[in-house]
C-alpha cells in the first residue's frame, strides 16, 4: 500500500520569540524539520507533503524540492492544515501518515509500526498514544468500558476525571486516504474558530467505526518543541542517542555529556573522544585517533592514528599519524600529509604540508605547497596577500626554515634550501642554498644556519 506523509509546519511558533521559523531552529547542527524528514523517509517512498504557512518562503528556501508544499494561508487548526494536502494526495495514495514538524525525536521504527498497524486494520485510522505521568499538555484518550477509543479531550476542556487519564494522544496518525478526505470536511468549527484533527475520532465512532491505537515505550520521542527550553531538551536527547550509538560501535567517549557529535559524522572504532569536543558536519574520523579535549572538527577528513588537542579543524584533510596542537587552527583547504606535526598556535589555510613535515609553533602557512620532511621554524609566516590578491609559495623537499622567516609570495624554495632566523625571502631560492637577512641573500653553502 502506498503511504504518503503529511507534515504540519504552518504554525507561528510565537513562544520561540524568534524571527526564524520554528521548524528551522537547529538541534545539534540540523534544523529540527530535517530529523522529521529523516524519520519519514524509510516509511514511505513518496516525497512528503509539508504544510507551510507562517514564513513559508523561508521554509521553502531551506528545504527546496525535498518535499511537496501545501499552503495554509490562515492558521485555522490542525484539521484545516491537513485539508490543504487533499488536492495533492486524494486518489494518489492509500495511507496518509500525519505528524508534526516540531517533533524531531520521532523514530522511523515507531512510524513503521504505526503504518503497519493501519495496514492490518479495517477501520479508518490508527493513532499513536503514550502513557506517562507528565501529560505535557497532550490530549487525553477517552475509552469506553470495552476499551474502545471514544474521543480525544484536550487538556483545557478536560474534566477532573479526564485529567486523571494517563494515556495521551501523541498527535501522530495513519489514515485510510479513502476515508480521510470525506471525513475531514465534516469537522465542525470549534468555539475557538479552529478545525481540530482530533475530532475525527468522534466522527469515526459516530459512524460505527473502530479507531485503532498503538503505543510507544519511548515517551521522549513525542516531545514537541514550543520554546527554547524544549529545544535544549530535545537537543540533549539527540546528543545522548548519537553518543550511545558510537560508544556501542567501539568509540571511547570519555564524557558523553560534554561531547557533541552531529548526525552526519562518522568515527571508526578504537578512537577516543575527550571532553568538550565538537564534531560537526560531514566529518570523518579514522581509527585509533585521540580527538580533544576542547576541540572543534568541522567538515573534515581525519585519517588513522591522529591526535588533535585543543584545536579547530575546518574543511581540512589529515592523513595518517598527524598530530596538531594544542591551539592549532586548520582552515579551509588545509591538507596535512602522513606524519605531519603541527605545534601550538599554528595556522594553515589552502596549503599542503608534505609527509613528515614539522611545523613549529606560532606560524602561519597559507596558499603553499611544501615537499616532504620540511622544517618550518617557529614564527614562520607566508606573506601571501598583497592587498589585492593571494599568491602561492612553493617549498621543496627537506627545506629548513629558520625561526621568524617571512616568505613573501610568490616565491619558491628548492630542495634542501635553508633560511636563517629572521630572513625575509622576496626572491626564489635555489636548491641547497642558504639565505639570510632582510631581504634574504645567499651565503656560502658550507656555512650552517641554526634554527633559533
Amino acid at each position: 500500500m502506498k503511504t504518503t506523509a503529511v507534515i504540519l509546519a504552518a504554525g507561528q511558533g510565537t513562544r520561540m520569540h524568534s524571527d526564524l521559523p520554528k521548524v528551522l531552529h537547529s538541534a545539534l547542527g540540523r534544523p529540527m524539520i530535517q530529523y522529521v524528514l529523516d524519520a519519514v523517509a524509510p516509511v514511505s517512498g513518496e516525497k512528503p507533503v509539508l504544510v507551510v504557512g507562517h514564513k513559508a518562503n523561508e521554509v521553502k528556501h531551506a528545504l527546496q524540492d525535498r518535499v511537496h508544499y501545501a499552503h495554509q494561508a490562515e492558521q485555522l487548526g490542525t484539521g484545516h492544515a491537513v485539508q490543504q494536502a487533499e488536492s495533492l494526495l486524494k486518489g494518489h495514495t492509500d495511507l496518509v501518515l500525519v505528524l508534526y514538524a516540531d517533533m524531531p525525536l520521532i523514530r522511523a521504527e515507531t512510524l513503521k509500526s504505526l503504518v503497519k498497524a493501519q495496514q492490518n486494520h479495517p477501520g479508518p485510522f490508527t493513532m499513536l498514544t503514550v502513557t506517562v505521568d507528565d501529560p505535557r499538555g497532550f490530549g487525553r484518550i477517552i475509552r469506553n468500558a470495552a476499551g474502545e477509543v471514544q474521543a480525544i479531550v484536550e487538556e483545557a476542556q478536560a474534566t477532573p476525571g479526564q485529567l486523571a487519564v494517563k494515556e495521551l494522544n501523541a498527535g501522530v496518525y495513519c489514515f485510510s486516504s479513502a476515508w480521510l478526505w470525506g471525513a475531514i470536511n465534516r469537522i465542525e468549527l470549534s468555539p475557538k474558530g479552529e478545525y481540530y484533527l482530533t475530532d475525527l475520532v468522534e466522527i469515526a465512532v459516530s459512524d460505527g467505526m473502530n479507531v485503532n491505537t498503538i503505543s510507544t515505550d519511548e515517551p521522549s520521542e513525542l516531545i514537541g518543541v514550543n520554546t527554547r527550553v524544549h529545544l535544549a531538551e530535545i537537543t540533549k536527547i539527540i546528543q545522548q542517542r548519537i553518543n550511545q550509538k558510537w560508544m556501542l560501535s567501539g568509540v571511547t567517549i570519555a564524557d558523553p555529556a560534554a561531547t557533541y557529535i552531529e548526525p552526519e559524522v562518522t568515527i571508526a572504532p578504537d578512537t577516543i573522544i575527550l571532553p568538550n569536543t565538537h564534531l560537526q558536519g560531514g566529518t570523518q574520523i579514522g581509527t585509533k585517533c585521540v580527538i580533544g579535549p576542547n576541540t572543534i572538527v568541522r567538515d573534515s577528513q581525519i585519517g588513522n592514528h591522529c591526535e588533535i588537542k585543543a584545536s579547530v579543524v575546518e574543511n581540512a584533510v589529515l592523513e595518517d599519524h598527524v598530530d596538531i596542537g594544542p591551539f592549532g587552527h586548520l582552515r579551509k583547504g588545509a591538507h596535512l600529509a602522513e606524519g605531519v606535526h603541527m605545534g601550538n598556535f599554528g595556522e594553515v589555510k589552502e596549503a599542503y604540508l608534505g609527509p613528515g613535515t614539522k611545523m613549529g609553533h606560532f606560524s602561519y602557512i597559507g596558499n603553499t605547497t611544501t615537499g616532504e620532511s620540511v622544517n618550518i621554524g617557529a614564527g614562520t609566516i607566508t606573506c601571501n596577500y598583497d592587498g589585492a590578491q593571494k599568491h602561492h609559495t612553493q617549498i621543496g623537499n627537506k627545506v629548513f626554515l629558520g625561526s621568524d622567516t617571512m616568505l613573501v609570495a610568490p616565491v619558491s624554495l628548492g630542495d634542501e634550501a635553508q633560511t636563517g632566523a629572521g630572513a625575509v625571502v622576496t626572491k626564489d631560492v635555489s636548491a641547497k642554498t642558504v639565505v639570510v637577512g632582510a631581504p634574504a641573500r645567499p651565503i656560502l653553502k658550507a656555512e650552517k644556519v641554526e634554527d633559533v
